[in-house]
This record gives C-alpha cells, sequence and structure tokens, in this order.
C-alpha cells in the first residue's frame, strides 16, 4: 500500500485533470478580475458623490451666490456607478458558468479515472480495504473536492485581487490610514495558520470517519437478513450508533476549530477601524483627506475584511478538500496489477495442459503452500476437495494469477503464467463462484456478458445447457426480464444457474467451477450434472466441491490439508488407500446406508 499522498503531490496531480479545461478556468479567473476592478473602484466612485454633496451643502449654508446642488454631477457619477454594478454582476454570472463547467468535468475526468484505476487493481487490494471506504473515495471524497474548488477558488483568487486593488485604491487616499490597516492581513494570516495548523488532524480523521461510516452502512445493509435471523437488530444499530458518535464527534472537533477563525480576524478588523476612524477624523479635520475619502476608506478596510473573512470561513472546506485528495490521489498512486507479458498466447492453440511444479505461497509472511506439484493433462476433470481452510480457492486464485506464487511455477501448455498477459490468460477460463454476482439489467445481458459478440441463439443455447431457459421462459418478460440492483428477485439457486449459464456462453478452455451447485436442489443438481458433463467434454475442468457424490468421475482428485495436498488420485484409488479422502467420503456417507 502507498504512503498518504502529501498536499503539495495532490496539488500537483489536480492540475493534471485540470489542464484539458483551463482555457475555461483562464477566463472564468479573468472574469473575477474584472469583477475585483468595480469592486476596487466603486467605494471610490461613491466617495465622490458624498464629497460633491457635501461641497454643495457647505456652500449653500455659507450663502455663496448661485450655490445649489450638483445633480447633474451626481447623476453621472450614479449612472458611472450603475455601469460598474452591472459589468461587476455579469462578470460574476460569466465566472459561475464557465467555473462551473470547468470544474464539474475536472470531476467527471477524476471519477473515471478512479473506476479504471479500481480495475486495474489486484485483488489484494480489496482483501485489505472495506469495500464501504473505497466507495466513500469515489463518492464522498471527490464532491468534497467538488464542493471545496466551486466554492473556494474563485473565493481564494478574489481574495487575493481584492486585497491587491484594494490596498493600491487606499494608498492613493492617504498612505499613513493604508499602513494602519495593513495590520490586518499580516494579524489574519497568522491567526489562519494557527487554527489550520491544530484543525488539519481533525479533518483528516473526519474524512477518515466518513470512509469508516460507510463502510459499516454497507456492512450492515448487505448482512440485513442475518441481522433479523439471528435477531441482533440492537447489536447492529449499538454498532451504527457507535461509529455514529465517533463521526460525530470527529466533525464537531474539525469544525469548531476552524470556525473560531472568522470572529477572530472581525475582532481585528473592529479594533483597526476604530483606529483608522480616529486618524481620519483627525487628517479630515486637517483638511488632509476629504469626508468622501473617509468614508471610502473605511469601506475599503471592509473590503478587506470580507475576503479574509471568507477565507477563514472556507479553510474547513480547504482543509477537507486537502483530506479528500490525499484518499483520491492515495487511491489513484496504488501500484496496479502487472499486465504484460513477455510471451504471446494463441488461444486456438492452447490445449489446456495444467502444471504446478514447487509451488509456495503465502498471503503474509507465513507460507500457506509450501510444495505443490501436480499436473492436469488437457481435457481432464480435476476435483479439488478438503477441509474449509485448507486452500482450495486460493489454488484456483493463483492459476488465474489474482495472486502470484511466491515460489515454483504455475504453467500452461509449458508456459509459465507469469509471462502472459493477465487479460490473455483470463480469456482462458470461465469462472463460477459459490457467491453470485449478477448486475442491475436484464437476463439475457447478464448471459451475454459472459461474450459480448454472442448471437441471441447461442445465449439462448447456454441457458438450455445450464437447464435453465424453462425457468425464464415462465417470467413475465422471459429473456428481458430486468435483476435489479441487489439481484434479489429471483432465487439463489436460480441466480447460480444463471451465472453457469454465462460461463457456458464464454466456451472457455479452461472451466472452474467453485462449489457452483452448491445453491441448488438436488434434482437441479443432477440436471446441471448432465449439462456440465456437456461443457467440460474436451476441455480441462476444476471443481471445488464438498459433495464429494458430485466427483465420482473426476480424472483426478486432489486433497487438500493447511494448503498443500496431501493425497491425489481418482476416486476408487483415494478409496483404496484408507486415508484422508477415504475418511472424508465417509464421513459423508457413514448414515447413507
Amino acid at each position: 500500500m502507498n504512503k498518504k499522498t502529501s498536499p503539495k503531490e495532490c496539488i500537483g496531480q489536480l492540475f493534471h485533470y485540470v489542464k484539458p479545461y483551463r482555457f475555461k478556468l483562464i477566463f472564468a479567473l479573468a472574469m473575477v478580475v474584472v469583477s475585483n476592478l468595480t469592486l476596487a473602484i466603486n467605494p471610490t466612485i461613491e466617495g465622490r458623490i458624498t464629497t460633491q454633496l457635501a461641497k454643495d451643502a457647505t456652500e449653500i449654508i455659507a450663502g455663496v451666490t448661485g450655490a445649489h446642488v450638483h445633480f447633474g454631477i451626481v447623476f453621472h457619477i450614479m449612472a458611472l456607478l450603475g455601469t460598474m454594478y452591472v459589468i461587476k454582476t455579469a462578470s460574476q454570472l460569466l465566472t459561475a458558468f464557465f467555473l462551473t463547467d470547468a470544474i464539474q468535468q475536472t470531476m467527471h475526468d477524476m471519477r473515471n479515472a478512479l473506476q479504471m484505476k479500481i480495475q486495474k487493481l489486484p485483488v489484494k487490494y480489496f482483501d485489505n480495504r472495506p469495500v464501504g471506504d473505497v466507495l466513500s473515495c469515489v463518492t464522498n471524497d471527490v464532491d468534497t473536492l467538488s464542493n471545496a474548488l466551486q466554492q473556494t477558488l474563485t473565493k481564494v483568487f478574489d481574495a487575493i485581487l481584492t486585497v491587491i486593488f484594494v490596498l493600491i485604491m487606499m494608498f492613493r487616499i492617504n498612505w499613513v490610514m493604508t499602513i494602519v490597516a495593513m495590520i490586518i492581513i499580516p494579524l489574519a494570516i497568522a491567526i489562519t495558520r494557527a487554527f489550520v495548523n491544530r484543525s488539519q488532524k481533525l479533518f483528516d480523521n473526519q474524512q477518515k470517519m466518513v470512509g469508516e461510516m460507510n463502510g459499516t452502512i454497507t456492512e450492515l445493509y448487505t448482512g440485513f437478513r442475518e441481522i433479523q435471523l439471528f435477531n441482533k437488530q440492537e447489536d447492529s444499530i449499538d454498532k451504527f450508533i457507535e461509529v455514529n458518535n465517533n463521526m460525530c464527534e470527529a466533525a464537531f472537533k474539525a469544525q469548531f476549530m476552524s470556525s473560531l477563525i472568522s470572529p477572530c480576524v472581525s475582532l481585528v478588523t473592529y479594533i483597526t477601524i476604530g483606529i483608522v476612524s480616529v486618524i481620519g477624523c483627525i487628517l479630515v479635520i486637517g483638511g488632509t483627506v476629504s469626508i468622501g475619502g473617509l468614508q471610502a476608506f473605511v469601506r475599503y478596510i471592509w473590503a478587506i475584511n470580507n475576503p479574509l473573512s471568507q477565507v477563514s470561513q472556507l479553510s474547513a472546506q480547504v482543509q477537507a478538500a486537502f483530506s479528500a485528495m490525499g484518499r483520491i490521489f492515495t487511491l489513484l498512486n496504488e501500484q496496479e496489477e502487472e499486465q504484460e507479458g513477455s510471451v504471446q498466447i494463441d488461444e486456438e492453440q492452447i490445449e489446456g495442459r495444467v502444471t504446478f511444479e514447487h509451488v509456495q505461497f503465502g498471503y503474509h509472511d507465513d507460507l500457506l503452500m509450501k510444495d505443490v506439484n501436480f499436473e492436469v493433462k488437457p481435457g481432464q476433470m480435476v476435483a479439488i476437495v478438503g477441509p474449509t481452510g485448507a486452500g482450495k480457492t486460493t489454488l484456483m486464485n493463483l492459476l488465474l494469477r489474482f495472486y502470484d506464487v511466491k515460489g515454483g511455477s504455475i504453467k500452461i501448455d509449458g508456459i509459465d503464467i507469469r509471462e502472459m498477459n493477465r487479460e490473455d490468460l483470463r480469456k482462458l477460463f470461465s469462472l463460477v463462484l459459490q457467491d453470485t454476482w449478477l448486475f442491475k439489467g436484464s437476463i439475457y445481458d447478464n448471459i451475454h456478458y459472459g461474450r459480448l459478440n454472442a448471437r441471441k441463439d447461442e445465449v439462448i443455447d447456454a441457458a438450455k445447457m445450464a437447464n435453465v431457459h424453462h425457468f425464464i421462459r415462465t417470467l413475465t418478460k422471459g429473456y428481458d426480464f430486468p435483476i435489479n440492483e441487489e439481484a434479489n428477485n429471483i432465487s439463489q439457486g436460480e441466480k447460480q444457474l444463471l451465472t453457469i449459464a454465462r460461463a457456458i456462453l464464454k466456451n472457455p478452455h479452461i472451466l472452474i467451477l467453485d462449489e457452483a451447485t452448491s445453491s441448488v436442489d438436488t434434482r437441479l443438481e443432477r440436471m446441471l450434472q448432465d449439462a456440465m458433463k456437456k461443457v467440460m467434454e474436451g476441455r480441462t475442468s476444476f471443481v471445488i466441491a464438498h459433495r464429494l457424490s458430485t466427483i465420482k468421475n473426476a480424472d483426478l482428485i486432489l486433497v487438500l490439508k493447511d494448503g498443500d495436498i496431501i493425497e491425489q488420485g481418482t476416486h476408487e484409488s483415494l478409496l483404496a488407500k484408507k486415508g484422508a479422502y477415504e475418511a472424508l467420503y465417509n464421513s459423508q456417507f457413514a448414515n447413507s446406508n
């Protein structure tokens, strides 16, 4: 597992996804510049109105001949001010449109990248991760990043431009007051940095708790029937409450710590305005600054405070976004399953000879398999038996290169499978698992998934061979019958038959059945065995079975215990040995006579 991606690396990788939409983003930011220019100019224009009216009022009070309110000048200034506000509004609308488009397109590409990455990760990655945590990365973390970019990118850029433009305008009014007012900026930065340093770990923990909660919800939902069956509703509620409490506590600490920034920055602003107001009044009395200039200056101080306050308020989202980015890019940087092999294989030339030579393997440091050796000739049926945890499924996982051996080799037709492209290797196999997997769609689509270029009549023939055609015909829409997301609108046995039909349609060189008949009744099992005999004819097949009655005709039976083969041979020869196989066989049929 890769180490967590640093914030600096996250920003670099984010730019890679933003790059295709950089021109939209640049235009959006250009409109932010326009908006901020109008924002910086407007207080000065407003101040001109105040100055003009104050001047006219002073002349009228003093009795100056011809003194009056110059409405023409005032209306001219107001028209200019209105134009500036229209430009500001238009630029904000354009910013929102182009920025939203660029960000959502970026998130679209990122979700696609995550999905493609997940498809390229090795099986062991998911063995060590809760499903809900991975789902949370693709959904919650991407949404967190999207919302943060949407709400903070322009505001941060806006804040920087506002401070620059406003300081320029403030210096034009009076440099002494500006120097005093500038104390807001370093103090605001220091306050924000102090709180951010304390709260970043809290936001990392918050995102971690989001993933944990998603994992818990997924676990409780998928096991809903079992929870009810064992009357564990109270336990599941307690478990959720515990995770929810942890989530609440983590979110409270993170949000509360970040929420303290804004009031602290505002306090500094209030103090600064008080000091500047006193200095400004003295300068107005001395004639150095006009009354309109002082009004504009106070407006400018608030103009600085607003973006600083907004940025400080957004610190929670920014920190959450960095935590989300860390999780996203850590996943995207995970080492992928190697695909390339030096040997190109021709499917038409594959005979199906499988050889395990001194194979060693362990999921961790300890070896589960220490020295596994056997050979399967083309077209043979091999049965793998043994107690739970003996390594039966592990043996097939190695054959499919879901995991690579730690010693020895596995060969197909004399070629080491590590020298084959994984995708080419897996094209040779069909796999039917005890745990069925069907996706949301029609029955036809689920069977057709085995070979997408198959004709409809071939799909129907596969269903007939799997003895599921009659059942499909009894459904209201037949092969167009929709299977829901949980695939719980058909029985477990029927789901199993559909997965077998899918495997048959693929027409593989090597067939693997991992407890494939465990979910069907005895009558269907017998019918299925007849169909399987036809399917296995001329191709190598591996059958993992607990029902030993189904493997009497196997060409080779492998008996596993603690990861290693302790016996191998035919049904009759193993019974004659009176060893582990005979004991296992007799334990199943002890009461049959």
